[in-house]
């Protein structure tokens, strides 16, 4: 059930989407206001060159709920929600996109999910309203990766209508353009995870700001999170597996040509010596890759002061 004393902070990243702001919070807070619950608008407008911050500046003088956050130039989405996150005060932090598409009528159904004792909701695009051919094949196709490599089974990663509890965007640390992969990281950080069915609207305003570039940053950024999630703690069980193989196998071949020497063959032209040489100078690189990296992290940890763990919470009797 939903709660009436909690701050929902709604997150909106916006870059040109002057003509569809004013209507996305109009929605939103009658939403809100409907359904009794207490809010706070937070618009990051990111660098944008059209009449965005204009339109912005008159709604924060009508909406006593609103804030922006004006970024100095566009930093790009993954940077818009970070800042969001870092001046959000509410219990519960919603995002969603400021173009229309998502829906503000399901955010009572996430804050419902988060209140039953989720830590992520994340919203799937069900039914989707955007162009096939450069849109929802390159996203399934993406999603159904992503799903595999880490082993996360979600439908939708990309739909940015999503609920969090604070603490769980508290952990949760953004770089580059990983906001695509907030259920990854909010994994990594032992969150509870359910995906809803959510509605999806056609574009009305502006145009889409992404590109088939996307494709190849996505790809680059899930190599990212997958040595994230598997060696984040470990990075010697992923370098030092690799140097110790490479270092048995050229250990191996040397062996076999040692003995071929010794019956009285000459190894010196065959390729197997090099390659043995190779491998053994890999292995020993790989290896201390995963000493240097093992260092990196423990540096990086205890500089933070940031455990190894998350505590859900603690139980315990006591007895007078």
């Amino acid at each position: 059930m939903t709660n009436p004393n909690q701050l929902i902070s709604i997150i909106i990243p916006v870059f040109n989407e002057s003509e569809s702001i004013r209507y996305l919070l109009d929605e939103v807070l009658n939403v809100m206001q409907n359904n009794k619950l207490n809010c706070e608008l937070i618009v990051v407008n990111d660098g944008s060159n059209d009449n965005t911050s204009t339109v912005l500046d008159e709604l924060t003088i009508k909406i006593k709920e609103l804030s922006v956050i004006s970024l100095r130039k566009n930093y790009g989405q993954t940077a818009a929600m970070a800042a969001g996150f870092d001046n959000s005060k509410g219990e519960i932090v919603i995002t969603l996109d400021g173009d229309l598409q998502n829906d503000p009528n399901d955010i009572p159904k996430l804050i419902l999910h988060i209140n039953e004792g989720y830590d992520l909701i994340c919203g799937w695009r069900y039914e989707r309203k955007d162009k096939l051919i450069n849109r929802r094949i390159p996203s399934k196709i993406a999603n159904k990766l992503i799903a595999n490599i880490t082993g996360i089974k979600l439908h939708d990663y990309g739909c940015s209508l999503k609920a969090f509890k604070k603490e769980i965007v508290e952990d949760i640390k953004l770089y580059g353009e990983l906001h695509r992969f907030l259920p990854v990281l909010a994994n990594i950080e032992g969150a509870k995870i359910k995906e809803i069915k959510v509605n999806h609207r056609s574009r009305k305003y502006g145009s889409s700001k992404y590109g088939i570039d996307r494709t190849f940053r996505v790809l680059m950024d899930l190599l990212t999170v997958w040595f994230m999630t598997k060696f984040l703690t470990r990075p010697m069980y992923g370098f030092g597996f690799l140097g110790i193989i490479s270092i048995l196998l050229s250990l191996g071949m040397t062996s076999y040509l040692f003995i071929i020497k010794l019956l009285g063959n000459d190894i010196g032209n065959r390729p197997m010596l090099m390659f043995a040489l190779i491998l053994g100078i890999a292995g020993v690189q790989l290896f201390s890759f995963g000493l240097l990296g093992e260092l990196l992290i423990r540096t990086y940890h205890e500089s933070q002061n940031r455990p190894i763990y998350r505590v859900r919470k603690i139980q315990s009797t006591t007895n007078d």
